[in-house]
């Protein structure tokens, strides 16, 4: 019977709703009589309610009596007292509602699903001189494979012939484009750019690193923490009260009516109605700014998070390489050595050259004439300008090291030689964002968050780099996927996290935190993993977030507790005796629109959603 109401609970709501619907149209409309347009509601009633009564009878055997319990109660209350209205809106509000947790359930598993349509279903296996199309199952260790253009790399390997630029940042957390030569190893899951190479399989597709982020994230799934709801918690405490006033009145007056007038009192229509209300309206008015909701809990959540865990690239930071400084050698100005590098660097398909463009279109400089450019593998970038001969290249190219070359520093580098003569070093990093700091500073004061933390893929100079931009101590760095679950999976035994992150290699991540933000849509798996999605990657839509779900916390919590204040009140005159179940019917209802039209005013702020 569970299993026949979790897939039929979506039609009760469709039939509770159509049912509500008829009688209203056949009393109001066509001034059908009252025993008539009560037909659709004894029908909604007795076909939708039976299998709700039942799951609800099996918690109760276990112990749990949440707010729905309660509400089945009322609902064979209402049918006993012939309000038939009230029963049938208690059915559509059960259905409804657990309706949307099976929903927000097998959300869980279109993150795989998404990933594994992500994978290739197919390689391009070279044999002999032919270039073959296989499974990918029959991929075996050694194969020879060609990864077309704009391709995903279907398993691990090495580059052994043609050059490229592969995007890793969804998998490893790097920032960065990264240029790959013959002997530069590859990683399943990374987008190809605009060159066909051929790479030597080093592991099988189950074996290789996107198959086993699959592997995580499937553990992830089935070890999810399940948070209870604001309704649930309220209901915990006031269902057995109830249960125990009316049991109590019915005894103590030794008439039904009073049991019957406490359990119309007490129905808890502003955690059923009013609670949905409000969590809907925040919805609305998250979408309405550029945020996504797709898990409601979110909203319940975010404003308890009291550890605040970043992954670095496209959180932090813009997620894109930045010039951000220029060594020059004795006898060279920086603004010489960017004219005549971005010079040449504008027939470059490097990653680093959009960079270098972009500083020097910032600042204004007109690029020179190039010949005889020359883009030789492995030993980076020639060209001629004026009759000078410009070299760029790495320091790991460098067979020997000038004496003014400066030390190792954080970030990207490339080293610029002029006729042979050491000139300058440009450095690159991921730049932060501009609201990175007042973002991080303002989380203690204004959200009582007491841990602050970033995660991140990336090496250890890039994200110590960051963190001493932005304000955070607590720096974890080049981790997996799977190391980043267990860091996340610790804080959350010791209080709520929010995990904010945006790749492919933080969606398990997200899954196992309280609650988890994804930025922007780069990554369909990302977004399927988060609780909510930010359309615009701004940490100031984070804050917006931490307001709303503060406020309609606030005003759920209003309507709820306010309205079970007063149905407690209500409860103690009926089980006196001093309320029929008439009466108390109305002061439910009155209860009921006051609680919803309270409700209501989450969706229209009167006030500023950020405070940084």
């Amino acid at each position: 019977m569970l299993a026949f109401l979790k897939r039929w609970e979506g039609c009760v709501a469709v039939a509770a709703f159509i049912g509500i619907a008829a009688h209203l149209i056949m009393r109001y409309a066509i001034g059908a009589g009252v025993e008539s347009s009560a037909i659709p509601l004894l029908l909604t009633i007795v076909c939708g309610g039976l299998p709700i009564l039942f799951d609800l009878g099996k918690k109760a055997l276990t112990g749990d009596f949440g707010s729905d319990l309660l509400a089945g109660v009322s609902i064979v209350t209402a049918l006993l007292l012939g309000e038939y209205l009230v029963g049938a809106i208690v059915v559509l509000m059960l259905s409804g509602g657990a309706s949307l947790e099976q929903y927000a359930t097998r959300r869980a598993s279109a993150v795989l699903d998404a990933l594994a349509r992500r994978v290739p279903q197919c390689a391009h296996r070279r044999d002999g001189g032919h270039i073959v199309d296989v499974a990918l199952a029959e991929v075996a260790v050694g194969d020879l494979l060609i990864v077309m253009p704009h391709e995903i790399c279907p398993v691990d390997g090495v580059i052994v012939e043609g050059r490229c630029v592969m995007d890793e940042s969804y998998l490893t957390g790097e920032p960065f484009q990264i240029s790959k030569a013959p002997g530069s190893t590859v990683l399943s899951g990374a987008v190809n750019g605009d060159s066909a190479v051929s790479i030597r399989a080093e592991k099988l597709a189950v074996d290789s690193r996107y198959a086993r982020i699959m592997q995580v994230m499937e553990s992830c799934q089935s070890n999810r923490p399940k948070m209870r709801r604001i309704a649930d918690r309220l209901g915990a405490w006031y269902t057995p009260l109830a249960l125990a006033v009316g049991v109590a009145g019915w005894a103590l007056g030794g008439d039904p009516d009073r049991f019957l007038a406490v359990m119309v009192i007490a129905t808890p229509c502003p955690l059923l109605i009013a609670i949905p209300v409000a969590v809907i309206g925040a919805i609305a008015l998250a979408a309405r700014r550029g945020m996504i909701i797709k898990n409601p809990q979110v909203l319940e959540q975010i404003d308890g998070c009291r550890t605040l865990i970043f992954d670095k690239t496209g959180t932090l930071t813009y997620g894109r390489p930045q010039l951000t400084e220029i060594t020059c050698a004795t006898g060279f100005d920086r603004e010489q050595v960017l004219r005549l590098t971005a010079s040449v660097e504008q027939y470059s398909k490097h990653p680093l050259a959009r960079a270098v463009l972009d500083a020097a279109s910032k600042e204004g400089l007109a690029l020179d004439f190039v010949e005889q450019v020359d883009e030789k593998p492995g030993d980076g970038m020639y060209g001629k300008v004026h009759g000078v001969q410009l070299h760029i290249t790495s320091r790991s190219k460098l067979t020997i090291l000038p004496p003014q070359l400066p030390e190792i520093q954080s970030g990207l580098e490339c080293v610029l030689f002029v006729d042979g003569a050491y000139a300058a070093v440009l450095r690159f990093h991921d730049e932060p964002r501009q609201d990175s700091r007042p973002f991080v500073e303002h989380l203690g004061p204004r959200h009582r968050v007491d841990k602050v933390m970033l995660l991140s893929g990336d090496r250890e100079s890039e994200v110590k780099y960051l963190a001493n931009i932005v304000g955070i101590s607590e720096v974890y760095f080049g981790k997996s996927p799977e190391e980043k679950v267990a860091i996340v999976s610790a804080e959350v035994a010791r209080q709520p996290v929010l995990f904010v992150g945006d790749g492919i290699n933080d969606a398990p991540a997200m899954m196992v935190a309280s609650v988890g933000l994804a930025f922007g849509q780069n990554s369909d798996i990302t977004s399927e993993a988060a609780g909510a999605v930010m359309l615009e990657p701004s940490l100031k839509k984070v804050d917006e977030l931490m307001h709303i779900g503060r406020r309609m916390r606030r005003i759920a919590l209003q309507s709820a507790i306010g309205g079970m204040a007063v149905s407690l009140v209500g409860m103690g005159l009926a089980a006196a005796g001093y309320l029929p179940p008439v009466t108390g019917a109305i002061l439910q209802e009155v209860l009921d629109v006051a609680a919803v039209l309270n409700a209501v005013r989450v969706a229209i702020p009167f006030e500023e959603l950020t405070d940084y």
